[in-house]
């Protein structure tokens, strides 16, 4: 989700009106389905008010080798072009797939090419809209184990934001269920998927290597690892080890080498600044493991800030 400073899941509550009319059989059900898209669709436009550059093009660029920018400008979505087809990492809301697939189809790509959806966490501005591309494209959905059963139940099963109306998104359907350290191949191209647990169960950062200008550049996509608001670190009833989980994450992440500095969310590492510079010129600013690891270090510092105040507060 979004950086602490912005809390992404924002107490809103979304009332319909009761049906006056109830339908004939067979008729009901897919006008059951139809209300349930307008319903998911009118929460999702509730969070793009709240959070506008969650649906604010951007143009889409290349960053490196066949790594793609095809999101907007406060959700980050990720094209892996190869010769045997495409992979989109994170789906984001569905109001914004018309948006990806705009920018996918600008580059001179193909958005039905794209074989293969992955997402780095199950929060549902980063998989909301996984339904709507697996039928638009036909795409295999793979999610890190922990997550599927959140993915599978449309958020309803997430730790903190399972109550919470405008958090859920349609179910979908996990294709291949993925592990620590499993590889995701296609064309010649190879992710690797790393738990990264802590803003969720599941959460994943993505590395892969691309080849830019006769050099090798290790890429890392961080899933997340911020701490929302609200969310307990000290005696969590329903994720008693999220803590731990953390601390193991920023070990992780630390360990990782590092080239292309990449995130969930743009603002992680400077998107819009960095672009700016791209489009100037000179060395590609994307390229930045100085940026990675001073990222890593603040976090980790307000990660421990918090758990300190809510361990002290417990007592």
């Amino acid at each position: 989700m979004a950086s602490p400073t912005v809390r992404s899941e924002l107490s809103y509550s979304l009332h319909a009106d009761d049906l006056a009319y109830t339908p004939p059989m067979p008729q009901i059900i897919p006008i059951i389905s139809r209300v349930l898209i307008l319903v998911l669709a009118t929460v999702g436009s509730v969070f793009a008010q709240a959070n506008p550059d969650w649906t604010e093009p951007f143009p889409p660029f290349r960053i490196a080798g066949n790594l793609y920018y095809v999101g907007t400008k406060g959700l980050a979505n990720y094209l892996i072009t190869t010769p045997q087809g495409n992979i989109l990492i994170n789906s984001d809301l569905e109001a914004n797939v018309p948006m990806i697939e705009a920018s996918i189809e600008k580059l001179g790509f193909k958005f039905k090419d794209t074989k293969i959806l992955l997402i780095s966490h199950a929060h549902w501005d980063h998989d909301a809209g996984s339904a709507m591309i697996k039928e638009m494209t036909g795409a295999m959905y793979m999610v890190m184990d922990a997550d599927v059963p959140v993915v599978e139940s449309g958020g309803k099963t997430d730790f903190e934001y399972g109550n919470s109306p405008t958090s859920l998104y349609r179910p979908t359907k996990v294709d291949r269920v993925l592990h620590d350290g499993d590889k995701v191949k296609l064309g010649g191209t190879v992710l690797v998927a790393h738990l990264t647990p802590g803003h969720t169960k599941g959460c994943t950062t993505w590395t892969m290597k691309v080849q830019d200008g006769g050099k090798t550049y290790d890429v890392v996509i961080v899933g997340s690892v911020n701490v929302n608001q609200g969310v307990l670190l000290a005696g969590n009833k329903d994720y008693p080890q999220i803590a731990d989980d953390y601390v193991r994450t920023f070990k992780i992440l630390q360990s990782l080498p590092v080239d292309v500095f990449l995130g969930a969310h743009p603002n992680y590492y400077g998107m819009e600044a960095k672009y700016a510079r791209m489009k100037a010129g000179g060395p590609n600013p994307f390229v930045d493991p100085d940026g990675y690891h001073a990222y890593l270090a603040e976090r980790q510092t307000t990660f421990q800030a918090l758990w300190d105040k809510q361990k002290a507060a417990a007592k």
